[in-house]
């Protein structure tokens, strides 16, 4: 793992936490808020996202505005784990729209799937489909998310 924070000083901090609350300002708003010229802040994002640092700028689409007001948590487990297997598995997650986050667990559960979708039947269409486009899935049990209590994409500065 490359851990890269410890090349960064505070103005690059600073430049990640103005960027990660709006990534639509113009590099001159960026710089006068960290203290910058707005050349030399553009130098600082660009080599944070030369090495990687910053992955990508996108924008924030609220679900619910669009319909996408269910979110569920899916634990799945398997008695399937050789490569093959996981192909599989990989397209089957990455074909389906709905499933905005996948991870590969350690502890009970294998894999935990974020969706998003309009309602329980909605998810019950999406479910029908991963168990189709799976095979071997021993266990399939999801979660509905009641209320969103915290939900950000910044993300902290290591201690």
């Amino acid at each position: 793992m490359n851990d890269n924070s410890s090349q960064l000083d505070s103005i690059d901090w600073a430049i990640l936490a103005v960027l990660q609350s709006d990534a639509s300002l113009a590099v001159q708003d960026v710089g006068d808020r960290v203290g910058l010229s707005s050349n030399a802040c553009w130098r600082r994002i660009k080599r944070l996202e030369d090495s990687g640092i910053i992955a990508r700028r996108v924008a924030l689409v609220d679900p619910a505005k669009l319909g996408l007001a269910t979110t569920v948590f899916v634990s799945i487990r398997t008695n399937r784990h050789d490569p093959a297997w996981l192909e599989a598995f990989s397209r089957g997650v990455a074909a389906i729209d709905e499933i905005v986050e996948c991870h590969r667990m350690a502890g009970d559960v294998d894999y935990l799937l974020k969706l998003v979708v309009r309602d329980i039947a909605h998810y019950d269409r999406i479910y029908r489909k991963l168990i189709a486009a799976i095979p071997d899935l021993a266990d399939v049990s999801s979660s509905f998310s009641m209320e969103r209590m915290k939900a950000t994409t910044a993300l902290p500065r290591p201690t």
